[in-house]
């Protein structure tokens, strides 16, 4: 059973008024979900907050463009079985006690926002969401039929309704926002549909796609969404893996069962701070005995002290000094008891 949302679209007038307030600019008509508006070439930002009815407040963000989106559609009801997810993902696995939360949540209240899906391009009788991805998992778990607006959206009105939907809520991860960059730009989605999906500039999107590539694709999956570090940590995390041979490291450290233990954002801390550890260590440091002969080596890292004994320069020292180990430990007892 649909119903109809009895929504006013946006009249002439109010595109006319948009139009005029960057009249001095450099404008050319663009269709952005569905909506002509025109828009300034040389920015994105300003492009989709015209193509999006000026929106200026970030908490309401997403239900407007929600709102936008839907406007004078018809609701349906469908099998979820039917839809598919977006053809490019943005978000990483959520947790089992997320996805329970918002199960009950929407079993409690019902869902009250509709999702947004496209018929397949293809013209098989199935559908592709848009946004609304939580919402749809939810209902395919609950066993219910979804509450859809199915709209004909090209593959670039799709990925920046999902974008800016999600960007919206501000839910989304700086990793999970870089990663779904470099996968909008590996499918040869130009920049600006890029930073229009996102709503970022040119400098922000170009830092966001060199991270999601410079760091392996396996790190990133082992990490997970990481909420608790942005930018900043990321990058850091990148600058650490291109030292030495610590992408090699860093693979042996995700492989780890222990690491795939910990939650999240506890799996960066510990990779970061095994890398860190790694890339620490001083150089060693020749001891010299008092005839001049480089007898051995020393190095440290952390708490770790290392000593090299090489028998091309001092045969047998090494021997020597192991065997004497017990007495020396005395001796450094005897010299400092604990207290």
């Amino acid at each position: 059973m649909a119903r109809k949302i009895n929504f006013d679209p946006p009249t002439a007038d109010a595109s006319a008024q948009g139009a005029e307030v960057h009249e001095a600019a450099p404008q050319r008509s663009r269709p952005l979900l569905g909506l002509e508006r025109p828009i300034k070439q040389s920015s994105a930002l300003g492009a989709i907050s015209q193509s999006l009815g000026g929106i200026s407040e970030k908490v309401k963000r997403a239900e407007e463009i929600e709102q936008k989106l839907i406007e004078g559609q018809v609701i349906v009801e469908l099998d979820p079985a039917l839809i598919d997810d977006s053809f490019v993902p943005d978000r990483m696995e959520a947790t089992k006690e997320q996805n329970l939360a918002f199960r009950e949540l929407i079993r409690e209240h019902g869902q009250n926002v509709p999702i947004l899906v496209r018929p397949k391009p293809n013209g098989a009788e199935r559908y592709e969401v848009a946004f609304g991805h939580r919402r749809l998992r939810a209902a395919r778990e609950l066993g219910i039929k979804v509450r859809a607006v199915v709209r004909s959206l090209t593959d670039e009105q799709l990925v920046i309704a999902q974008g800016q939907e999600n960007s919206g809520r501000t839910d989304l991860t700086f990793i999970e926002r870089a990663r779904f960059a470099a996968r909008l730009e590996d499918r040869k989605f130009s920049r600006e549909i890029i930073m229009a999906s996102l709503n970022v500039d040119k400098a922000a999107l170009s830092r966001l796609i060199a991270i999601a590539t410079r760091v392996p694709a396996p790190v990133i999956d082992a990490i997970g969404p990481a909420p608790a570090f942005g930018r900043v940590r990321w990058q850091e995390l990148t600058d650490l893996l291109e030292r030495d041979n610590n992408r090699a490291r860093a693979l042996e450290i995700v492989k780890v069962p222990t690491f795939r233990a910990l939650d999240t954002d506890k799996r960066f801390e510990t990779l970061a701070d095994g890398l860190r550890e790694k890339t620490s260590r001083a150089r060693a440091e020749t001891w010299a005995a008092k005839d001049g002969t480089h007898a051995a080596k020393v190095s440290r890292a952390g708490k770790k002290l290392t000593l090299i004994f090489d028998d091309r320069v001092a045969p047998r020292f090494g021997d020597f000094v192991r065997e004497r180990l017990q007495v020396l430990y005395d001796e450094f007892k005897a010299a400092d008891p604990p207290a």
